[in-house]
């Protein structure tokens, strides 16, 4: 139980760093300090989709920390 919580964890760590890394730069918080306009957005089609990605990657990295916590 605890070797597949690990390799699920460092599967999704991996996954986790790859989403943020090819992320458009600009966007975000980056935005408020210096980058971007002062225009707002909406992200669409492949951004969004990476962005949802990049939210429930960070969720299930989150969960698994807390699962391999009581394990």
């Amino acid at each position: 139980m605890k070797t597949a919580l690990l390799a699920a964890h460092i599967t999704v760590s991996i996954l986790l760093i790859f989403a943020i890394l090819i992320q458009q730069r600009g966007t975000g918080l980056s935005a408020t300090f210096g980058g971007g306009g002062n225009f707002y957005a909406t992200k669409r089609g492949a951004e969004k989709i990476l962005s949802k990605i990049t939210i429930v990657l960070a969720i299930l990295f989150a969960g698994l920390s807390l699962g391999m916590l009581f394990v």
